[in-house]
C-alpha cells in the first residue's frame, strides 16, 4: 500500500527507494545465511580454483566407473565440471548451505545437466559406499570427520581426491602441488 502522501510525481522515487530497501534486505539475509552456515559447518562455500579444478579432473581419470560424489559441492563449479566430463555417470553433490544449494539447483537446470543430483544434507549422514570417486575441498575438522566415516565402510576401490586439506592419519597415494600462489596441494587416496 502506498502512503497517502505519495503523489504521482513522487511515485517513481518511492518505488525506487522501496526496491533499494528490498534489495538491501535480500542481500543482508543472504549474507547472514552464508555466515550462519559458515559458523555451523566450519567452512564457507568456496569454489575451487581453475587450476585445482583442472588437476582434480585429470586425477579423476584414475577412478572406476561408478558414481561421483562431491562432499560439499558449494556453488557447483567442480560438480558441474565433473558432470560435463562424465555425462554417462551419476554425479552427486552434498551441500548444507541453502544459498549455494539453490544456486546449484538453478544452474543444473539451466545447463541441462541431467546426470547431476544435488542434495541438501551432510555427506556424513549419506551412504558413500557406491561411489567410485569422492572429491572434496573441506577443512581440517571436516577431513577428520570424513576419515572417521571412511573407516566405517569405504569401498576399497573408491578414489578420494581432496583439495588443500589431507586426511589426518592416512598417507596419500599421490600429492600434486599446483603452480599457484599457495603451492596448493591436491591429495589423492587410493588406486
Amino acid at each position: 500500500m502506498i502512503p497517502h502522501w505519495v503523489d504521482g510525481g513522487h511515485l517513481q522515487a518511492y518505488n525506487t527507494q522501496m526496491l533499494g530497501i528490498t534489495l538491501i534486505i535480500i542481500i543482508g539475509l543472504c549474507g547472514l545465511s552464508i555466515a550462519w552456515f559458515t559458523l555451523h559447518t566450519g567452512i564457507s562455500p568456496m569454489p575451487s580454483s581453475t587450476k585445482a579444478r583442472r588437476a582434480i579432473l585429470k586425477a579423476s581419470e584414475q577412478a572406476g566407473e561408478g558414481s561421483i560424489i562431491d562432499l560439499g559441492s558449494g556453488w557447483g563449479t567442480l560438480l558441474f565440471a565433473l558432470a560435463r566430463k562424465y555425462p554417462e555417470r551419476p554425479v552427486i553433490g552434498y551441500e548444507l548451505s541453502w544459498l549455494p544449494w539453490i544456486f546449484s539447483i538453478i544452474s543444473k537446470t539451466i545447463f541441462g545437466l541431467h546426470n547431476v543430483k544435488i542434495l541438501r544434507q551432510s555427506f556424513l549422514t549419506a551412504d558413500l559406499t557406491a561411489a567410485s570417486l569422492l572429491v572434496c575441498y573441506l577443512f581440517p575438522k571436516g577431513m577428520l570427520d570424513l576419515q572417521q566415516k571412511l573407516c566405517h565402510g569405504q569401498h576399497p576401490d573408491t578414489l578420494l581426491i581432496s583439495s588443500t586439506f589431507a586426511l589426518p592419519d592416512r598417507e596419500p597415494t599421490q600429492t600434486i602441488r599446483l603452480k599457484d600462489l599457495y603451492n596448493t596441494p591436491i591429495y589423492i587416496y587410493g588406486k
